[in-house]
């Protein structure tokens, strides 16, 4: 006979940290949960029907992203923006991206050419159904857009760099967000996404590096603009 495995499940306690994650996590990067607000348990109980217990970890999970800041005994607060702390993203992003995106280049096979048109022909049609000046603040054309920029680095074999990667790109998605509300013209990304696409496919590592880079600077410099007119980096008391 075979051996049984035994699969371990998932107490309760581990779901409801996972759902506590999850649901503020999301808040934060829609810019429900405003840069600065203070996270109070108290509320949050009564706001997700969830106890201390896994909120408390959900949110310091979220304060080692990089999410939330930890005010000692003081509680926890939804991350400040600053420009400052963009530019960092940013330089970080550029920095990692364009080595995943060459990784991938070197390493990707005809699954990972498969995932990049798949995902670019979803986002395309995402932004042909929305009019005029949706799609930034759409939630399944930020899902969708989120799915591209991942399945463009997802050819590396370091899973380490690819995590790394998402977690800057959210981290760089709850800015943009904030931004998009008080963007003055729309934005075409499409063709952007498109010579992407095709210099990755063609295997130009030299071309899809320096168009990553250009793509990823041109959107925070947008960001930045939005941020310096409406004073969305602001100091919180």
């Amino acid at each position: 006979m075979e051996p049984t495995v035994t699969v371990p499940r998932p107490d309760a306690e581990t779901t409801l940290v996972e759902k506590a994650y999850a649901v503020l996590r999301q808040a934060i990067l829609r810019g429900e949960a405003l840069p600065g607000e203070k996270l109070k348990i108290e509320v949050l109980q009564k706001e997700h029907a969830i106890s201390s217990s896994p909120l408390r970890e959900a949110l310091n999970r979220l304060t080692a992203e990089g999410l939330v800041t930890a005010e000692g005994n003081r509680g926890f607060r939804v991350a400040p923006i600053s420009l400052e702390d963009l530019q960092d993203i940013v330089a970080m992003r550029v920095m990692l991206e364009r080595e995943a995106i060459e990784a991938s280049i070197a390493q990707g096979n005809d699954e990972w050419e498969a995932r990049i048109v798949a995902a670019f022909y979803r986002l395309e049609r995402e932004e042909k159904r929305i009019t005029g000046d949706g799609a930034p603040l759409s939630e399944e054309w930020s899902e969708r857009h989120r799915d591209f920029h991942m399945a463009l680095l997802s050819g590396t074999n370091s899973r380490r760099l690819i995590n790394l990667c998402a977690s800057l790109f959210d981290q760089a998605e709850r800015y943009r967000r904030l931004s998009a509300i008080y963007r003055k013209r729309p934005r075409n990304k499409t063709s952007e996404h498109r010579r992407l696409m095709e210099a990755a496919l063609a295997r130009d590592a030299a071309l899809a590096t320096e168009l990553l880079r250009e793509h990823v600077e041109k959107t925070a410099q947008n960001v930045m603009t939005a941020m310096k007119t409406q004073a969305l980096a602001a100091p919180v008391s």
